[in-house]
């Protein structure tokens, strides 16, 4: 059971690591003149470097070994490790090209694309809130291509590649920190050598744009690692549920950046579509925290029941069938309770992460 003084470290860690998240595209402008590219090579590099750190103060090492032993999930790893890096770069791109807006865009969808592959991939049924939300979200999309003159294609790839990544980190089924080492490893060498072939061919910055320019690039391993470990240790401190909701904080200060800080442009066409997609959102926060209330409620009447049963067996020891019947109501109330309450106790499938 988690103290009140341990949710609420979870819930300052979980606003650190959101927070760092919304304001993360004022970083990536910094380091231009770079292109996308030689930045996704540096933050793989620089990642694994400080995760390794990590991981060393922490001395969490055993799970190496039993990865190195399941082809499976390395196969699964490397998935993970391709899709984060469409992820990562188009994001950097993105935010370089002036379509922060539209990167945020991505963050807002997500949760409802990753509702839709729950359905198409894993057979899972939604609630008619959840299906109406659904619909808006895709309306929305019809709204935001007639407003750009193109399909948002930078939000929908986004979104698509972190629900595919969410998805298969679920599979994987590993620790934040673990499986962001175990990622960066597999990217290491390839982005290594792409570092070292730019260095060949007079095309990186890393040197040639002066010491500063290195060291940001260099710190890009810190801007990557520093939020997910923040997040890791929010995750084990507060309910999913309450993960669930923060997690709108990075894409609303990565719009309000882009709208704000950015001055990017934002017309009717585009401002009637976020507000679909805002409108689908709230209604799936609201149906979420409807049934979480409804689910507390059931244990709490299932609970009180096995009580009820344990007490009357104890008044009437001679009769063996009461007693039974108390220890079997009992038991069925702690199973569901249990199963009835996964926002308190699930490790969050996805990690945000760019």
């Amino acid at each position: 059971m988690v103290g009140k003084n341990e949710q609420r470290a979870g819930l300052l860690y979980g606003v650190g690591a959101y927070g760092m998240w919304g304001v993360v595209p004022l970083f990536w402008p910094l380091l231009k003149p770079s292109g996308a590219i030689e930045i996704l090579a540096h933050r793989m590099v620089w990642s694994l470097g400080v995760v390794a750190i990590a991981l060393l103060a922490v001395r969490r090492w055993a799970w190496l070994g039993e990865l190195l032993r399941d082809p499976r999930r390395l196969g699964l790893i490397t998935v993970a490790a391709a899709t984060i890096t469409v992820n990562w770069g188009l994001y950097i791109w993105a935010v370089n090209q002036g379509q922060v807006v539209e990167a945020s865009l991505g963050y807002f969808i997500n949760p409802l694309v990753t509702i839709a592959m729950g359905v198409l991939l894993l057979g899972e049924r939604l609630r008619p809130v959840q299906w109406t939300a659904v619909a808006i979200s895709l309306a929305a999309v019809l709204v935001l291509a007639i407003g750009y003159g193109r399909p948002p294609w930078i939000s929908l790839v986004l979104a698509f590649s972190f629900a595919t990544y969410g998805l298969v980190k679920k599979k994987v089924d590993m620790g934040g920190l673990e499986s962001l080492a175990a990622e960066t490893a597999v990217l290491f060498l390839p982005a290594l050598g792409f570092l070292v072939w730019l260095g060949a061919t007079g095309g990186s910055t890393f040197a040639a744009a002066g010491t500063g320019h290195a060291v940001l690039l260099a710190a890009t391993g810190l801007v990557t690692a520093v939020p997910l470990i923040c997040f890791g240790a929010a995750a084990v401190r507060v309910p999913l549920s309450t993960l669930g909701l923060l997690q709108y904080l990075a894409p609303v200060s990565q719009f309000t950046l882009g709208v704000l800080y950015f001055q990017e442009a934002m017309p009717p066409q585009r401002w009637a579509g976020f507000a679909l997609v805002w409108l689908a959102l709230s209604l799936l926060t609201w149906d979420a925290l409807r049934t979480a209330r409804r689910n507390r409620a059931l244990a709490a009447k299932l609970l009180a029941a096995a009580g009820a049963g344990s007490e009357a067996a104890a008044d009437t020891p001679s009769t063996p069938s009461a007693t039974a019947t108390g220890t079997t109501t009992a038991t069925t109330a702690t199973t569901a309770t249990t199963a009835s309450t996964p926002a308190q106790s699930a490790t969050p499938a996805q990690q945000k992460v760019v």
